[in-house]
């Protein structure tokens, strides 16, 4: 396989959202392969583009789309031959996607927590405090944690939701530390403890996509994939796809590389947190982890909760 070469006559094309948190990955990304190929500032340029995702902000996602919101105009760039890769957010990628695209590497992964904005701690959110989140997961974690809570929904840039809670539109919010830290906001929020709040699958990871026919980009991405993020983020994507569940499934899942093994944690709720299953495997690679734990999950899930997977 013949390797690539870019320069300022043939610059790489990487396309971004342009959101502020979208345009830094973006940024890490063209700054790891400069710094991997050895490639002038020239050899590589960014392709901002508008997602449906950022134009529509007054509802939920799963009302209007789903992930394929904050992709899809990426996607058609890629097919169009207007840019040769695009970067996104991991946890915004559909799970099933056309067998076309391919996430060829991920960047070294971030903090995976989750930040609580507007009290330093889920026990010091003052009785019925309103906290905005459209994340399914979020509102039923925080749910199980306070019942009390009163969730409002609350989308946007990390900009607009920190406005939200500075113009008292809601009392806290959760935003992903990875985001935050990015954008340099590591002050920002209390952190919440992994035994408390596990994260959304692929929470903190950036992958970036090529076309599958493209296969002289392989060799060259592969000089900046983090492995162990990157098997470790498909660990997680191989459980939602086991599960069957959507854009309106609260799930929670981490992987963890352990040497040759593999340890995948995952939680399932209903929408309000009252009900909750949570499991844990190690497994090597050979073997498929991801689909036992999912049935290990909704063994003994209500049909309420199993409803809303296809599992």
């Amino acid at each position: 396989m013949t390797m690539i070469s870019f320069s300022s006559d043939r610059p790489l094309r990487i396309g971004t959202r342009r959101s502020p948190l979208a345009l830094a990955q973006a940024e890490m990304t063209m700054a790891a392969i400069k710094a991997a190929h050895n490639l002038p500032d020239d050899a590589v340029v960014l392709v901002p583009m508008l997602a449906t995702g950022d134009k529509i902000q007054d509802r939920p996602l799963a009302e209007i789309g789903g992930k394929a919101l904050w992709t899809k105009e990426l996607e058609r760039a890629l097919i169009d031959d207007q840019i040769d890769i695009a970067v996104h957010s991991m946890k915004d990628v559909e799970t099933v996607r056309a067998d076309i695209f391919d996430i060829a590497a991920m960047l070294p992964r971030a903090d995976v927590r989750d930040r609580l904005i507007g009290a330093a701690s889920l026990d010091e959110l003052k009785h019925g405090a309103r906290v905005g989140t459209s994340s399914p997961r979020r509102a039923a974690q925080l749910q199980r944690a306070r019942p009390d809570v009163r969730i409002v929904p609350l989308r946007g840039n990390v900009a607009t939701r920190l406005a939200h809670i500075e113009n008292g539109d809601a009392d806290a919010t959760l935003l992903a530390a990875a985001g935050l830290d990015r954008l340099g906001m590591a002050n920002v929020g209390a952190p919440l403890p992994l035994s408390q709040f596990l994260p959304a699958a692929s929470q903190g990871a950036v992958g970036i996509d090529r076309l599958t026919s493209r296969n002289e980009l392989v060799p060259f991405l592969a000089a900046i994939n983090d492995v162990e993020t990157f098997v470790a983020v498909h660990a997680e994507r191989a459980l939602l796809e086991a599960l069957g569940g959507n854009c309106h499934s609260p799930i929670a899942a981490l992987a963890q590389v352990e040497g040759a093994q593999i340890r995948l944690k995952g939680e399932v709720f209903t929408a309000d947190g009252r009900e909750m299953h949570a499991g844990e495997i190690v497994y090597d690679a050979s073997s498929d982890g991801p689909a036992q734990l999912a049935d290990q999950l909704l063994a003994n899930a209500s049909d309420a909760l199993r409803s809303m997977f296809a599992s």
